[in-house]
């Protein structure tokens, strides 16, 4: 009688240890999960950059940005490069892509050599209105053009 007394002590013993453990996992888990959600790898760490006609273009896809902004008379542009962000571009809802993964964008753009993801916001002067969107550009042979389009971030 004694002995099946002490089996029992023994299996409730490892049971609370195991209950143990597994709450310490899933306070370990949530804990953190709740810890990197603040981080700062979101759209809020950039910063937004006002283009003007004396703005130099720190790359191509600026330039490209400026040339298109001068065409079109749309001084000033305001701008947030998230460049090959892929936090960010998970966040991006275009007329193509959905939040895409590396492998949608490779399906999408086979010939892609690389990518880069632009907030941009400027009023358009004959409507009056401000225009806030991001823009996906691709490089594909050599030239920089126009991925996807869709709405803001944030």
């Amino acid at each position: 009688m004694y002995e099946k007394g002490g089996k029992m002590n023994k299996i409730i013993k490892i049971i609370l240890i195991i209950l143990i453990i597994d709450f310490v996992i899933v306070v370990g888990y949530f804990g953190y999960k709740s810890i990197s959600k603040g981080s700062s790898s979101g759209a809020s760490s950039y910063e937004w950059v006002e283009m003007t006609e004396s703005y130099t273009p720190k790359d191509h896809i600026e330039d490209f940005i400026m040339e298109n902004a001068i065409r079109q008379d749309l001084f000033p542009v305001y701008i947030k490069n998230y460049g090959r962000d892929f936090k960010i571009l998970k966040k991006f809802v275009g007329k193509k892509l959905y939040k895409p993964s590396r492998t949608e964008m490779d399906f999408v753009f086979p010939d892609a050599k690389d990518w880069h993801l632009i907030e941009l916001k400027y009023k358009e002067k004959k409507r009056d209105r401000d225009i806030k969107r991001t823009i996906l550009y691709v490089q594909e042979q050599g030239e920089w053009k126009v991925g996807d389009a869709g709405g803001p971030l944030e």
